[in-house]
């Protein structure tokens, strides 16, 4: 009988004493997540690099934030799938020794029960001063002007995600370098590995000789280097690997 792609994977109690995980798109259409481009309305007229830039908003700020709440409606809409859930089963098992990186901003691994996802690309759920980069919830902020204003300066209000030709979170994406960097394991799952810098981490692992799985069902820049590769989905693929993983650790 032929071995599975999972029962092919090698791995020994060394391997486990770092992981970090990268979480992309694929995971979250899982979900149902829709890529956002709208397939109908008002929306079809717009491409998302047209409304997610600052010039953007400074533009025309209800507009952008009529974008936003359109996507916020229908993100909330959707459920975490079990490859969310084996990710918070592996965090258990880990504890300190597990890291999770996300280009995701739909929240999804924090609602499954992940307790501090490093979130590269913001959380769109938040609401963040362009000035102060004060965090606020819905209830402090006025959206009956546009833009909002900042209860603590009064600077413009907006979503809290990085729009393009903005740079990252340093602070993020410092810690995202060098978790990848200690890794002894570096799963790579449902990213094409084309947007940058968050493309570089599964590079910047195997520089410091981490093991590198791909979970994606389609081939992607980093397939040629990975140690291993699964061609199917997040929420089939996760779950059984998971329990690979329980059972090295029960053994060791």
């Amino acid at each position: 009988m032929e071995l599975s792609e999972i029962d092919q994977i090698n791995l020994s109690a060394a391997d486990l004493k770092s992981i970090a995980v990268l979480t992309g798109a694929g995971i979250s259409a899982e979900s149902g997540i829709p890529t956002f481009r709208g397939k109908e309305g008002l929306w079809k007229q717009f491409r998302p690099e047209e409304l997610a830039t600052p010039q953007a908003f400074f533009h025309d700020p209800k507009l952008v934030w009529d974008w936003y709440f359109y996507r916020r409606n229908l993100i909330a809409q959707a459920e975490p799938n079990a490859g969310h859930f084996a990710l918070v089963e592996l965090e258990k098992m880990l504890r300190e020794s597990f890291t999770l990186i996300t280009q995701n901003v739909d929240g999804l691994h924090r609602q499954a029960g992940s307790s501090n996802p490093i979130e590269l690309h913001g959380n769109i759920f938040v609401n963040r001063c362009h000035e102060c980069a004060s965090h606020f919830s819905d209830d402090e902020i006025d959206f009956s002007e546009m833009p909002p204003l900042c209860p603590a300066c009064r600077g413009p209000v907006r979503p809290g995600v990085v729009w393009f030709g903005e740079n990252l979170n340093p602070i993020h994406l410092e810690d995202a370098f060098a978790k990848s960097h200690q890794a002894t394991l570096f799963l790579s799952i449902g990213t094409s590995t084309v947007v940058h810098p968050a493309a570089s981490l599964p590079e910047i692992a195997r520089r410091g000789d981490a093991k590198i799985i791909e979970i994606n069902p389609d081939s992607t820049p980093i397939s040629h280097a990975a140690d291993y590769t699964i061609r199917d989905s997040s929420a089939n693929a996760l779950p059984p690997l998971i329990e690979k993983i329980r059972s090295i650790f029960a053994v060791d």
